[in-house]
Parts: C-alpha cells; sequence; structure tokens
C-alpha cells in the first residue's frame, strides 16, 4: 500500500490570513515614514526586502553581495544594502518581519519522521542538529545578527514577526499587481505544511481558500523529475524546462498513473512509494527508476532521448494540473484577474499555457516568485494584514513599480574604478551610447549592459544582462558555451519593444518580467523540410528556424521580455535603435554572469566576467569598454568554494 501522510485534496482550513500576531491594535494617523524590513533566509535563495509606508524602496538577493549562488545564510548584507538605500539605520525600523514559522516547519518534519519511522533515520539525524542549534532558536539568533552587526543594545532591535510561508508568496504575488482584487495561486515545493493554496483578495485583504498539505507538492514532483534527469534541485528546475521542447510527454500517461492521483479540481496526491524526500536524503528511490526503466542521470553526463522525454512528460502534467486549479480559483472566486507566485510560477511555459486559456482575462506573476521574494511578501502582509493599511488605488505597475530594486553606482564612481584599474574607456552621453551599443550588436558583437540599479529575482532585465543579436543562427551556441560556460541545448531570451511584440511572437502581452512564453509568430518562422521535421533530441538544435533564430526555442517559442520607455529608458533606446538599424527591434538578453555565479552586482565583477568571457565589449553606466583595446589575461576560471555543477 501507498504510504500517504495526510489527504492529499483540499484541505478546508488553512492557517487565518489575520493571524500574523494574536494582537491588533487600533492604527491612527502616521506622522512620520514608518520602515519595515521583509527577510527570507535558511533554506535558499535568502533575501531582504524594505517597504517605506508601503512601498518597495529595495530588495535584494544575499547571493549577490556572498558571491554564493542560492546563498541561504541570514541575508545581513542584504538588509545592510536596503537600509543604506532608504538612508536610514537599524533602529528607524519599526518590524522585521520573517517570511514563515519555522516552529510549524519543525512540526511538520517531526510528524513525517514518525509517520515513515523507522525509514527515515539517516536523514533525521542529519537535519536534528541543525535545527536544534539554528532553526529553533531563530529568534534569539536574528537579534544576535542584529545586534553585532549594527552595534547596537538588544531593545534597539526592532520587534520581530513570522509570517505563514504561503500567506508571504500569496502577498507577493497580489499587492505589488495592477489589480484591485484577484484570486491568488500559490505553488511551491513547501511552505510549513502548505505546498498549494487558493486565495481571494480584495483591497487590502487575502482570504485563504483551501491547500494542499506535504508531502502531496506538485513542486517536489518537478523537482524529483530533476533530480532524477542529472540537476541539481532548487536551482535546476529551469534547465529541465528548457529542455522538455527537445522530447515529447510520452510518460505522461504514467506519471498520472503511478504518481500522481490528479482530480478534477486540480487537487492532487502523490504515490510516496516512488518518492525519498519526505524522510531521505534523495528525491526518489529504485522503484522510480524501475517505473521508467530509466537509471537517474549523472551530472554532467550525456543527455539521452529518454531524459528529454521524461521532461517534456511533467512539464505536461505540471501545465495540466496548474489549469485545473486555475479553473478552480475560477469558480471559487468568480474573478478576472490572477496573480501567481511560489517557485512552481516560475515556469513561464506554464504560465504561457495557463495565459493562452483564458480562463481569467489578467494575469500578473510576481517576477521574484521563489523564495526570495517571499521577504517582500512577508513585509507587505505585515503592513496590510496586521497594520491593517488600506492599499493606494492600484497604478499602472502597483506598488511594486519595477524590479530595479538594487544597488547602482553613480558615473563618477565608475570612471574612478576604472581609472584605479587602468583600464582604457571611452565615456559617452546616453544616447549616444545607446545608439553604439546598437550598432556594434548589429554587427555580432557580444555587449555586457551595466546600468541603473540591480534586479529583484532571477531574471536580468536590462539592469545586469548580456545583450547579443538574435538573427545570428550560431549566437545561440556562442553565448552558452563561449560567455555563460553552460550547456548547448538551454534557450536565450529575447527582449522585444512592447509596441512590436505582437509582429514578433504570437499573442504577445506586455510582459516585463519575462516570465512568459509565446510563440514565435508564423511570419517570422522559416520553412522546415520533412528530414528537418524528422529530427530528434539535441539535433532539434541546429536547426535555423525563424529570423530570430538564437532566441527561437525548438518549439518554436521564446521566454518573451517587453520592454517599454516607462520601464527603462536606456534599455529601450538600445532596442528600439538596433530596431532601426536592422528592422528587428529585438534583442538577446540573458543574466550577466557564468554558469556557477550569480548576476553581477559590482563594477568589478562586471569586469572579471568581461575579461574571462567572449564578451566583446563591456558598458558600465555611460562608459563603454572595448577589449580589443585592453592589456587582459583571461585567468583560469576560478569557481566560488560552494560551486557544484549543475
Amino acid at each position: 500500500m501507498a504510504q500517504f501522510l495526510r489527504c492529499g485534496t483540499f484541505v478546508q482550513r488553512p492557517p487565518c490570513a489575520s493571524n500574523l500576531n494574536s494582537s491588533n491594535p487600533f492604527y491612527t494617523l502616521r506622522i512620520m515614514s514608518e520602515y519595515i524590513i521583509g527577510v527570507s533566509a535558511h533554506y535558499h535563495d535568502s533575501a531582504a526586502a524594505l517597504l517605506k509606508d508601503g512601498y518597495v524602496v529595495a530588495a535584494a538577493q544575499e547571493e549577490r553581495f556572498t558571491r554564493k549562488k542560492h546563498d541561504k545564510g541570514f541575508p545581513i548584507q542584504a538588509l545592510e544594502y536596503c537600509l543604506n538605500e532608504a538612508g536610514i539605520s537599524i533602529v528607524d525600523v519599526s518590524a522585521i518581519v520573517y517570511y514563515e514559522k519555522p516552529f510549524l516547519t519543525f512540526e511538520r518534519l517531526l510528524e513525517t519522521y514518525i509517520s515513515f519511522a523507522p525509514n527515515g533515520f539517516a536523514s533525521f539525524v542529519k537535519a536534528m542538529p541543525l535545527w536544534l542549534r539554528e532553526k529553533l532558536g531563530l529568534r534569539s539568533m536574528i537579534y544576535h545578527e542584529m545586534k553585532n552587526h549594527f552595534k547596537i543594545k538588544r531593545k534597539q532591535v526592532p520587534p520581530l514577526y513570522f509570517s505563514y510561508h504561503h500567506l508571504s508568496h500569496a502577498a507577493s504575488a497580489f499587492y505589488p499587481s495592477p489589480f484591485e482584487s484577484a484570486a491568488v495561486l500559490c505553488a511551491d515545493g513547501v511552505g510549513e505544511w502548505a505546498t498549494t493554496s487558493l486565495w481571494h483578495a480584495r483591497g487590502h485583504e487575502l482570504k485563504p481558500l483551501k491547500e494542499i498539505p506535504f508531502p502531496h507538492s506538485i513542486g517536489l514532483l518537478y523537482s524529483a523529475f530533476t533530480y532524477h534527469c542529472g540537476f541539481k534541485v532548487n536551482s535546476g528546475e529551469y534547465k529541465l524546462m528548457g529542455l522538455a521542447p527537445y522530447g515529447e510527454p510520452i510518460y505522461k500517461d504514467r506519471i498520472l498513473k503511478h504518481l500522481i492521483d490528479v482530480k478534477g479540481d486540480g487537487s492532487f496526491r502523490l504515490n510516496m512509494d516512488y518518492f525519498e524526500f519526505a524522510v531521505g536524503l534523495k528525491m526518489t528511490n529504485k522503484r522510480f527508476e524501475t517505473l521508467f526503466q530509466c537509471p537517474r542521470r549523472l551530472p554532467e553526463t550525456e543527455l539521452k532521448q529518454e531524459y528529454m522525454d521524461l521532461a517534456a512528460s511533467v512539464q505536461a502534467v505540471t501545465e495540466e494540473i496548474i489549469l485545473k486549479l486555475a479553473q478552480t480559483c475560477k469558480e471559487l472566486t468568480g474573478e478576472r484577474n490572477i496573480c501567481l507566485s511560489g517557485g512552481v510560477a516560475l515556469n513561464c511555459v506554464s504560465n504561457g499555457h495557463l495565459l493562452r486559456h483564458q480562463i481569467f482575462e489578467n494575469l500578473w506573476v510576481q517576477p521574484a516568485a521563489g523564495d526570495a521574494g517571499g521577504a517582500l511578501g512577508a513585509a507587505l502582509g505585515y503592513w496590510h494584514q496586521y497594520k491593517r493599511q488600506l492599499r493606494r488605488a492600484p497604478e499602472a505597475k502597483g506598488a511594486m513599480s519595477n524590479v530595479y530594486l538594487g544597488p547602482s553606482f553613480s558615473q563618477q564612481q565608475i570612471e574612478s574604478f576604472l581609472i584605479e584599474n587602468r583600464i582604457t574607456f571611452e565615456t559617452m552621453s546616453s544616447d549616444e551610447i545607446c545608439k553604439e551599443v546598437a550598432r556594434l550588436l548589429s554587427e555580432e558583437q557580444v555587449v555586457g549592459w551595466f546600468r541603473g540599479r540591480m534586479e529583484y529575482g532571477p531574471r536580468a532585465l536590462g539592469g545586469r544582462s548580456i545583450l547579443a543579436d538574435p538573427r545570428s543562427p550560431q549566437m545561440q551556441s556562442v553565448v552558452n558555451q563561449k560567455v555563460k560556460f553552460r550547456e548547448s541545448f538551454r534557450p536565450l531570451a529575447p527582449v522585444v519593444t512592447e509596441d512590436k511584440a505582437i509582429d514578433f511572437f504570437e499573442g504577445a502581452t506586455k510582459s516585463p518580467y519575462m516570465i512568459l512564453t509565446f510563440p514565435v509568430a508564423k511570419a517570422m518562422r522559416k520553412t522546415l523540410n520533412e528530414s528537418d521535421h524528422q529530427k530528434q533530441g539535441l539535433d532539434k538544435l541546429k536547426l535555423n528556424r525563424s529570423q530570430i533564430a538564437s532566441v527561437t526555442h525548438v518549439d518554436n517559442s521564446a521566454r518573451v521580455q517587453t520592454i517599454s520607455k516607462e520601464d527603462n529608458l536606456e534599455y529601450y533606446k538600445v532596442v528600439e535603435e538596433f530596431g532601426r538599424i536592422t528592422g528587428v527591434p529585438v534583442l538577446i538578453n540573458t543574466s550577466f554572469n557564468v554558469r556557477g555565479e550569480p548576476i553581477v552586482c559590482t563594477p568589478q565583477e562586471a569586469l572579471d566576467c568581461f575579461k574571462n568571457t567572449d564578451i566583446d565589449y563591456l558598458v558600465l553606466e555611460n562608459c563603454i569598454i572595448d577589449k580589443a583595446l585592453q592589456n587582459f589575461s583571461r585567468e583560469e576560471r576560478s569557481w566560488p568554494e560552494n560551486f557544484v555543477p549543475d
């Protein structure tokens, strides 16, 4: 008999969204600005976010400062950055809000180990010392961090509050959105108990409707296949998504028959006979391998067709479940709008699939949908739920006006840095540099683009980007292998001017956060012959499919970022000028980093990446650097200490 820890269908009694704290004093006139810090930490992708009177002032992931990818440590450097950006000290902060409740998570771990005993003893022995040493003493640890780092007394540390994990996700999804009311769908691996939750949001209220408890998790199902296909859990899921179009969903029925029971309303439960993640140190077991007659792929080994087919199959199952859950959201709320958050909401293919089915008229996805965004959600949840602060009338972009919430560097700082490092550079006006970069890109040069504030979330969106010409069929391989040092199958994303998006991508809507996929317009595609259509696996990669070949995935899709003048003026001007030169207002936009390292944060990190890759030009604010004029000797790659090939 399969073991099921709890019923996998919806629980009718999710945690009450208003119970962030037992007391809720009446709030009257606010004379001075009120600052609130949100924090996520100790699992993966730690981050800090700062609100000023309900508006987002700054937010960043800790990894960008420590240079440890997916850093899970307490985000003290990200927190310090947020304070500096606002020009305040820690004693000016009214509250620090942690994004989940550790004691409930500990309860879930204990109940799980007891339920599956004696299985999982090795995992129990490994996990308990960490919990007893750190996570159960989180409150004391945070106070200790604050006292030591900021050199203040215990009583000067702001009061600490704890949100629920999925409330943090739901708050991050709805409150920054442009909607007055909406359905909210959150799906991830697991919070305290919830893995999937449905909400109805209106004004400043978030009403929980239904949830699915651990171990039944669409996020963990997807991670199990990520693990089986040889990628790293909690970071390699987007690789599995990118791999899926190379395969066929031939295992979909097998997954639905043996691994997951999906009901008509989208509720589901996993058959835990095939999984180890509840109490083990692995995601899957031998029964899983036997079911698909396919051993787990070792990292960095050959990608065979069966792994591509597994990726395609679990992607198809995920899309089906999300559609059913969205339909249930529609039936329960009657809303025209839906907001998404949680790690599963970073699956841009599923998001595009949902949008095209038109269950809802409007869709908004939190760009930092994973745990990093939980920091923002925790702060917003506190402001609107505990403090009972009303939302302002939604503006075009909501309270979170953009994702450019990280550090920036002045022109003077940049020039001083370059002079100190004896770098030959040229300073131009903003208009001149945009035109020059567009010209270089049209000549198939690769440009590192470092301007303005760093982005919050996993996507580079024109603050810390690598730009290239999408028309070149070779550019996809050049960027992946000679610039990013990563797998050749990985798709590259396009940025397109918002007003021209529909000309290049079917059904394209405003998509400033690169969180949706759209089909490349038929008018842009090239005719393939019969032998081309017969190609399988990675052989599909070699085909020239469209006039924007390097951003056209093998299924003729693209993960699109639209850009407007209001979003990022100089970035927009580069794309627009490239369009004027070439007739194609589309560029390759990929994150400014190499495999295994976080996106660059500082000019020094941008320069180091520029030196040691095949990027031809580097833009730092209004300075442009030609590699041919430098005396660089490429250094041997020195990966971070915690680097694990992914």
